[in-house]
This record gives C-alpha cells, structure tokens and sequence, in this order.
C-alpha cells in the first residue's frame, strides 16, 4: 500500500512535470528558439562540447545557455568567456532540472535573440531522464571514460533521447572502451537513435556535431511556420 501511495505521488510529480513542460515548449515556439537538453553523468565532457560547438559555429547559429548545476557556475564562467549568454539555475539538492525550474528562468529572465538554446543538465544519468524540460531534441553524451556497459544499467537516459554523443574519444587508445558494443547496447532499446564520437579536445567530429545542429535547426524553422501561432490568454 505504501508503495502505490509512493508511485501515485511520482505519477503526479511527472504529471504536473509534463504540462510544463508542454508549457515551455510553446514558449520556445513562440521565440522561435531550438532547443536541446543535454545529459550525461558528471564530468562527461558537455560544457567542453559546448566551449568547443560555440568556437566553430559562431557564424553558423546564434547560440544562448540555461546552465544547471547543483551549486556554483564554473560551467557557466567557462561559457560567458566565450561571449555566450548563460543564465543559471541552481538546483541545490535537487539531482536534475525539471520543467518549473525552467519556466520560472522563462518568465524572469527574458532570454536574448538566439536560434538555438542549449540546456545544460546537472550532471546524472538517472533523473533527467524522466524529466523533459520542453526541449525540442534530448542529447545523451557518454564519455569512453566510462564503461560501454553504461547503456544496460542506465536504460532510460539512452531510450528517451534523440542522439547519443561518445565524448573524449581522443582517449580511446588509452581506455577500455568498446565504441561498437556501447553502440549495440544503445540500439537494441533505441533503433532509431543517432550516433557520434567527438573529442573536443582535438576537435575530432565537431563538423559533423554542428551539420546536425545547423540541419536542425533548419528543420525546426520550418516546421515553425507551418504551425498555427498559439496564444494564451494571461
């Protein structure tokens, strides 16, 4: 009994998760913004691939950041360097970002004209999982300094994503680390799922990483001006 009790609350905190998220996501419409949430466990390398995206694709899309972090803003110091703008949000204890912490940044801090808005994740392979943020693509980086078993104990960040991006692979020499087997694992419970290898480091993939975004995002103003404007009353 108690644990139904448990699952009945979880059901209603995903519930309430998901119309903001739907919420945020009219909200990008309205901007015309395309957005991506990346994920990955701590240290996977997703603010180098964004140091790395913003160096080469200035030209190419205009770009802004929501950081998420636990505590601090390292992450997000390392982007403002760069001439991106970023806005924090602080989860404090909280493992993940959901939908309200995002629609509560939405709706005090305007976000600057940009093509595309990247959202930085707290690091974790478990909770952002289940929580969409109004996105319109899900990122899932996993470094080869992980194990390639990542995929088998994580199932959920890799099955609710669009694309899967195997960092740091400079270090593949060096590493234990099966790119075709992680591929496998990945595609057995994601058939559909694109795949990459970059390393930011040398720059090994980027090209390729940025053609996806730039294609996109192409796609994503298109379908924008097929769709019917929405309007809320407020």
């Amino acid at each position: 009994m108690h644990e139904s009790a448990d699952e009945h609350a979880l059901e209603r905190i995903l519930g309430r998760n998901e119309e903001l998220a739907e919420h945020n996501r009219e909200h990008f419409q309205r901007l015309n913004v395309c957005t991506f949430n990346l994920m990955s466990a701590p240290g996977a390398g997703k603010t180098s691939l964004l140091e790395a995206t913003f160096r080469i694709a200035k030209e190419k899309f205009k770009s802004c950041v929501i950081e998420g972090d636990m505590v601090g803003n390292l992450d997000a110091d390392r982007i403002e360097k760069l001439g991106v703008p970023v806005h924090q949000i602080s989860t404090g204890r909280s493992c993940h970002l959901d939908a309200q912490m995002v629609a509560r940044l939405l709706h005090s801090e305007p976000l600057e004209k940009s093509d595309v808005l990247f959202i930085e994740n707290v690091g974790n392979l478990v909770c952002p999982a289940e929580f969409p943020l109004g996105e319109h693509k899900r990122i899932t980086l996993l470094s080869v300094t992980e194990g390639d078993d990542k995929p088998i104990k994580y199932p959920v960040i890799f099955r609710n994503c669009d694309v899967v991006i195997f960092t740091k692979c400079d270090l593949l020499e060096y590493v234990d680390f099966d790119i075709k087997e992680a591929e496998s694992h990945i595609r057995a419970i994601n058939p559909d799922i694109t795949t990459m290898q970059i390393s930011a480091k040398t720059g090994y993939g980027l090209e390729k990483w940025v053609a996806w975004v730039s294609t996109t995002l192409e796609e994503f103003k298109r379908s924008a001006k097929l769709k019917p404007e929405v309007h809320h009353a407020h």
